[in-house]
């Protein structure tokens, strides 16, 4: 008997034993494709280079905490990203995971405007169907509905716009262009309905993963939000803790759309998944607004800036740019969605294949013209998971794609050293598992 509190308490689950590239092998020998871990094994799971990296940190010095001392790969690492990120971002704030790094963010972005003479700022404006993370602060600023419904009288007050989702929300006849300015420029309707002075930031995803699977703006869209932001004094913070890293083509998935933010989240990637890490970027600006005023940053966790965690990151993410993997992901992405449009392009239930490098969401539907989804009650999504781990495939499928209650999706996220012919086992084995549900 487990003494484990698992996800799922009806669920048994085999037990990973060992991990070979893009795959993870279970204690009885049997091999899984690894496409959809939440976007994390980017490296695959037995990278020598980070493996060594990891030996060498924890033989040096597993542990000091940062409020007494710094360490060097928590350095270095800094440095790299930095040197590769993009407009005014200066400092980096090591965390734990994903929900610690937009934790860190949100309560940064206030901390900001006390230390500069604005405290009646205070508002953080967010988009439906979207995902930030399970913490309360996290959850709150988050739309994903199923997972804040239970925990809805606990959350801090947030408001949520559309987001930009083009293929269940842009009327015919409407330009993907203009969809995209009318849907960002419900920004600037929250921000005058709040009052300017008030809103203090504005939180996105610049591709939107678990909650929508795989949903990049359309162009443009992006461009008129930093535009708003500017002009209302509001900061920026996008979340690429899914999407960034390399996963979506650039290293940072916001270079695609020609922004930079103010603040910016990273988790999963940086660390491959080989130590449990997150990161917040944020500008000069913001940074200097502290030192010059308290000089003390009112947060922090015991692990944060772990020389183990920072040293196989460093490792990770000089794998990432020296191989020059977040464009060998911009290709295989590219050949993983022809595959998927030559398979289920016709399909008479996938509405959608969308996505960018090796991000990819399948939107499920029962009927693909009307683009209705399934009947909730049917299960689509946890049914094709658990079909497709009996096929020796691992993916991330979701249900309440369209709000929180309805719709079903598929994310893909294979690590970016996959071939060719695991393209095509990949594509194979996901159509028998749909086969097997629908």
């Amino acid at each position: 008997m487990s003494h484990v509190f698992p996800r799922h308490t009806k669920s048994e689950l085999p037990i990973a034993a060992g991990g070979d590239g893009c795959y993870l092998i279970d204690s009885t020998g049997r091999r899984y494709l690894d496409c959809g871990d939440a976007a994390v094994s980017c490296l695959g799971h037995s990278n020598a280079a980070v493996v060594k990296a990891v030996q060498e940190q924890v033989q040096q010095i597993a542990f000091a905490h940062t409020g007494f001392m710094t360490s060097e790969p928590a350095e270095a690492l800094a440095d790299l990203l930095i040197e590769h990120a993009p407009g005014e971002l200066d400092r980096v704030y090591f965390v734990s995971g994903g929900s610690e790094a937009t934790e860190a963010a949100i309560k940064l972005a206030r901390q900001y405007y006390l230390e500069t003479g604005q405290p009646e700022r205070r508002h953080v404006i967010a988009r439906r169907q979207s995902y930030h993370g399970n913490t309360l602060g996290a959850l709150s600023a988050g739309g994903n509905e199923w997972r804040r419904a239970q925990f809805a009288p606990m959350l801090i007050e947030m408001t949520h716009i559309a987001p930009c989702y083009e293929y269940a929300e842009k009327p015919e006849g409407e330009s993907s262009f203009d969809y995209g300015q009318r849907v960002a420029n419900e920004l600037e309707t929250e921000i005058l309905r709040l009052g300017p002075e008030t809103v203090m930031a504005f939180m996105a995803e610049p591709v939107v993963g678990a909650t929508l699977g795989a949903v990049p703006a359309v162009d443009g869209y992006f461009k008129r939000i930093r535009e708003i932001c500017d002009q209302y004094g509001v900061l920026l913070i996008l979340d690429e803790v899914m999407c960034g890293m390399g996963r979506t083509g650039h290293l940072f998935a916001c270079d695609h759309d020609g922004v930079a933010p103010d603040i910016l989240c990273i988790a999963k990637g940086l660390g491959a998944g080989y130590q449990p890490i997150g990161a917040m970027l944020c500008s000069g600006q913001i940074y200097d607004a502290i030192r010059d005023g308290s000089g003390f940053f009112q947060h922090g966790h015991t692990y944060i800036g772990h020389p183990v965690a920072t040293a196989a990151a460093l490792a990770v993410v000089r794998e990432l740019t020296y191989r020059e993997l977040p464009a060998r992901a911009g290709v295989m992405g590219g050949k993983l969605q022809t595959m998927l449009e030559s398979k289920f392009g016709q399909h008479p239930n996938v509405g959608d294949i969308r996505g960018r490098g090796l991000f990819r969401g399948i939107e499920l539907v029962a009927d693909r013209d009307t683009k209705t989804p399934f009947d909730p009650s049917l299960g689509v999504a946890p049914k094709i998971k658990k079909a497709a781990l009996a096929e020796g495939l691992v993916c991330y499928p979701m249900s309440g794609t369209r709000d929180g209650r309805n719709g079903d999706h598929i994310l893909l996220a294979p690590p970016f050293i996959i071939e060719d012919e695991q393209l095509i086992e990949l594509v194979d084995k996901l159509d028998r598992a749909i086969a097997a549900v629908i």
